[in-house]
């Protein structure tokens, strides 16, 4: 069991979220303003995506998220920021044609491909203290969502370069099996840093087996925190707190508070905090976060 754990706010995603539930925070000041109440309700890091004011789609501006990062330091409250770098490869494939004539495949509406440098852009000029860097490709749902090793190779270099801490995500198996190549291979410094992404359809199932295997396949120095989508958001905090691990829950991944009852961030923080000290731990404050995780401190000095 984990008796001091580090709490992280998934604070918006990139997900078609907003019309389900209008607490997702859209604008960099709404989201700015989620993470802020995430951290004042004891999250100890805020996990920022950042999406398109106008539309609420996901979105890549590095001007959205500096406009976070100064309205949260600018603000009396401290919390780590973790920015995603894992946007821009989502392909919805499509096929063209009639069947049984000649047919090709070609991205469909909605497909959003960058190249590893274009997602790291943001991280390599703001430096926040960490970044996710996705492990490998997965039928995400209806799309796929593309990461070739060669890929992830370079964007764990320009990581590296930047001295920001990638945290690992697995999204499946095969996925810790690559993070540990990268280790092997020095473009990981440090100790790493997992975070086990379950009940992604078709990922890895948020389930006790499924997160105790990946579990016992991380390597001895590592730091690993998960956490479960939908219902099973809060059983996956329990569980990754019994097991040894850290956790994550917010509108990202989860939209309920209860059955039927809408949440926000600062809602669902207390209730995973509570279920937290409820097991006989505690959740670590920001600057205990950053001497575990031993963290550039905030701006990159």
């Amino acid at each position: 069991m984990n008796r001091n754990v580090m709490l992280t706010c998934a604070v918006t995603g990139a997900g078609d979220t907003t019309a389900k539930n209008p607490n997702v925070p859209v604008t960099p000041q709404a989201i700015a303003e989620s993470a802020i109440a995430a951290a004042k309700a004891g999250a100890s890091i805020a996990h920022v995506h950042v999406r398109d004011p106008e539309t609420a789609a996901h979105s890549h501006r590095t001007e959205y998220f500096r406009e976070i990062v100064d309205r949260v330091r600018d603000s009396d409250t401290d919390v780590v920021l973790n920015f995603t770098a894992g946007g821009g490869g989502d392909l919805f494939p499509e096929l063209t044609g009639a069947e049984g004539e000649a047919r090709q495949i070609r991205a469909a509406a909605g497909s959003d491909l960058q190249t590893p440098s274009e997602r790291h852009a943001p991280i390599g000029e703001l430096l926040p203290e960490i970044c996710t860097l996705d492990c490998g490709s997965l039928n995400f749902g209806d799309m796929v969502y593309l990461n070739s090793a060669d890929w992830l190779r370079e964007h764990a270099r320009l990581v590296r370069e930047a001295g920001v801490k990638p945290e690992l995500e697995c999204f499946d198996l095969g996925h810790v099996w690559f993070a540990r190549q990268l280790i092997e291979e020095g473009l990981i410094d440090g100790d790493p840093l997992f975070q086990l992404c379950l009940g992604i359809p078709w990922g890895a199932e948020a389930e006790t087996r499924t997160m105790l295997t990946m579990r016992d396949r991380l390597p001895a120095n590592a730091q690993w925190a998960a956490f479960g989508i939908g219902r099973m958001q809060m059983p996956m905090v329990a569980q990754a707190v019994l097991l040894g691990g850290h956790v994550r829950v917010g509108l990202e991944d989860n939209l309920y508070l209860s059955k039927g009852v809408k949440a926000d961030n600062a809602g669902l923080v207390e209730k995973a905090a509570g279920i937290i000290e409820a097991l006989g731990a505690r959740v670590m404050s920001p600057a205990e976060t950053r001497e575990q995780l031993n963290l550039r401190t905030p701006g990159g000095q």
